[in-house]
């Protein structure tokens, strides 16, 4: 289709709304009425020549008494979906009243097979019927989608001598233009239009940064896409559309299937119509409902690559509920057993689950084929750094990280998104690096990288362009250290979380006496404290050497030499983070950090936790450069000629 034709379209539905609509709805609810609407009429076109046909197998089945009659009724319309009402939508204009037009209408609509009914249900369709009925516009609308100044159908509409009036719209044409009017709406709803709509730059570099590092190791046969955040479906159908693109110039005959899960019921609806008005009715089937993290549509299932842009710093506290509240929530992908710890739990606060749907992703990713999987996933920039060590967002930092999967990170410029102007990432994960990746992480920062756009669509004032999305790839694919690409081991990321210790100091103590266990023990009931006495033993160790960093203390007792630990004095307790690529590792930094400042400290090695945090400040931070002294000295100078002297005056001659 022509880029006219494709507009003309757009146009006159787009129209349809002002024309029909503007005194019944709010201009953010005409959504309502004209999305279902629009993919009713486009079903309906698709299913008019077979009409017949259906109608007759229809009486056949019911006559025979056949229960299941969804793929005999389907193989009858041509389609992955049939209306078996004795009605075209066209029909249902000639109605005299509005009672019943109404009636017949949602006769029309309880013909339609059940998966075009559950989206219908989604949309929330029929409790507009009522008001559109009473309003007195329900014969208009109709009227306007069948009019034959647009043609929906996939059939040419031809004069009487053969001419072509219009020209047949193609399943790829159709989806094209109902995104259109899906953008047109989100734009429209700017508050709403972030939550499930992400910009087609950032879709386009996402699914460039999975396909393009393994274009050459894709070969023919079935592929699988991912999205556990869906929304309307727009990032699984781009990243289809450019691996078939980069199939093809491989020569390679590839079959790709798309999966998805959707927890906004008109969102669910929208890509479920998306996908079946491209005439991937199978694939539609492939749209689970529901929430990702606690209703988990494919539990068991394994995909190739995967996307997404999943809900950040929103509550996911009614999910963890569901799945056994905090402490009982034992989901295979988010508690597991990891290295010595039997129990490792992967749970973020319950106020931000984002980072769930990238361990959700982990879990499905395929471990026993050549290409693994790849994901590209987007968060803004707590998941690089909130939770301290051992907590739910750092376990799955170290994780990740451990296991080498991650990739690289890329800081996106800000403005980026419809409702959010923060700086956000793409996270880039894969179990099969590159020889020259494996056991490295790769920071860039493409923050500067992007161009302005002439008016801004709510809080996005920026994207990026098609070249400099392959620069960004291209980083990507052949690695470099530069000013915005920085190259690091895993182990970089890595931190000891230590527990510094001080004992506790007990009143009238003279620091030259010896004494006896009782007396010990009666010191320490009484809890008195004095920063100027002598530290008190909790517990004696025998058989154990001395070892005053882990808070083995050699003290004489009863006249013999005791290897001890001290009473703690809990008020006194602080924590350092060691970096994991510390030189000589933990007891160094005590040694040179601690032990000058406080030398009765010692490191309870029990508490010792790892944790992991990314920062791009600390790598990528361009402090202002300050100015020289013969620049402000000039300055001065300058400003004093200017003050004819009265500067001078006021802070001397030999000042300046």
């Amino acid at each position: 289709m022509d880029t006219n034709q494709h507009s003309k379209i757009v146009h006159f539905i787009w129209s349809i709304a002002d024309d029909c609509l503007r005194d019944v709805y709010v201009r953010g609810r005409y959504r309502d009425v004209i999305l279902p609407m629009t993919v009713i009429r486009r079903l309906d076109a698709l299913l008019e020549k077979s009409k017949q046909e259906v109608l007759e197998k229809k009486a056949e089945l019911d006559e025979l008494g056949i229960p299941d009659q969804h793929p005999i009724l389907c193989k009858a319309a041509g389609q992955a979906f049939y209306n078996a009402s004795p009605f075209l939508l066209k029909d249902l204009r000639t109605r005299n009243t509005r009672q019943s037009l109404k009636v017949d209408f949602e006769a029309y609509l309880d013909g339609f097979s059940k998966n075009v009914r559950e989206i219908l249900d989604k949309f929330r369709f029929r409790e507009q019927i009522t008001t559109l009925s009473e309003a007195d516009i329900l014969s208009a609308i109709i009227e306007k989608f069948t009019s034959n100044e647009i043609n929906l159908s996939s059939e040419a509409i031809l004069d009487l001598n053969g001419k072509e009036l219009m020209p047949a719209l193609d399943n790829h044409s159709m989806g094209t233009i109902f995104e259109e009017l899906i953008r047109r709406f989100n734009e429209e709803n700017n508050e709403e239009a972030g939550e499930h709509f992400t910009p087609r730059d950032v879709v386009k570099l996402m699914a460039n940064m999975i396909f393009l590092p393994v274009a050459e190791k894709i070969v023919s046969g079935t592929y699988l896409i991912y999205d556990g955040a869906c929304g309307t479906g727009g990032m699984l159908t781009l990243a289809e559309d450019s691996l078939s693109k980069i199939a093809q110039s491989q020569s390679k005959q590839v079959s790709i299937h798309l999966y998805g899960q959707e927890s906004q019921p008109e969102t669910y609806a929208i890509c479920k119509a998306d996908l079946m008005l491209k005439g991937e009715g199978s694939e539609a089937d492939n749209i689970a409902f529901g929430s990702t993290l606690s209703a988990d549509g494919f539990y068991s299932s394994e995909f190739d690559f995967m996307m997404s842009n999943p809900p950040y710093g929103k509550s996911w506290k009614i999910d963890q509920d569901k799945m056994g509240g905090k402490s009982g929530l034992t989901d295979h992908r988010f508690v597991i057993q990891y290295k010595d710890e039997p129990v490792y739990k992967m749970i973020t606060r319950s106020s931000d689950g984002q980072l769930l749907f990238l361990v959700n992703k982990i879990a499905k990713m395929k471990r026993k084929t050549a290409l693994g999987s790849r994901i590209a996933e987007v968060h803004n920039g707590s998941s690089l750094f909130t939770g301290d060590a051992g907590q739910g967002e750092s376990n799955i930092r170290r994780w990740i990280i451990e296991n080498d999967w991650l990739e690289a990170i890329i800081a996106l410029p800000e403005n980026m998104f419809y409702n959010t102007g923060i700086a956000t990432y793409i996270w880039l994960i894969s179990n099969r690096k590159t020889e020259q990746k494996k056991g490295k992480v790769q920071l860039i920062d493409a923050s500067k990288i992007y161009v302005p756009l002439k008016k801004n669509l709510g809080k996005k004032n920026c994207e990026i362009s098609e070249e400099q999305i392959n620069q960004i790839c291209q980083l990507v694919i052949n690695p470099i250290e530069s000013d915005i690409s920085k190259i690091f081991p895993n182990e970089a990321f890595g931190y000891y979380k230590i527990t510094v210790e001080r004992p506790l100091k007990l009143k009238n103590i003279e620091p030259n006496k010896i004494y006896s266990a009782k007396e010990i023990k009666e010191m320490i009931a009484n809890g008195l404290t004095d920063e100027n006495g002598y530290p008190v033993v909790k517990k004696i160790h025998k058989g154990k050497k001395a070892n005053p960093i882990y808070g083995l203390f050699e003290l004489t007792i009863d006249g013999k030499q005791e290897v001890v630990e001290y009473e703690v004095d809990a008020s006194l307790r602080d924590n350092e983070q060691v970096p994991v690529l510390e030189e000589g590792g933990v007891e160094a930094f005590f040694n040179r950090e601690v032990l000058p400042y406080v030398p009765d400290a010692w490191i309870d090695s029990s508490k010792t936790l790892i944790g992991y945090e990314i920062s791009f400040t600390k790598h990528f931070y361009k402090p202002v450069q300050m100015r020289t002294l013969d620049e402000i000295t000039t300055d001065i100078l300058s400003l004093e000629k200017e003050t004819d002297g009265v500067l001078k005056s006021i802070i001397g001659a030999e000042t300046v």
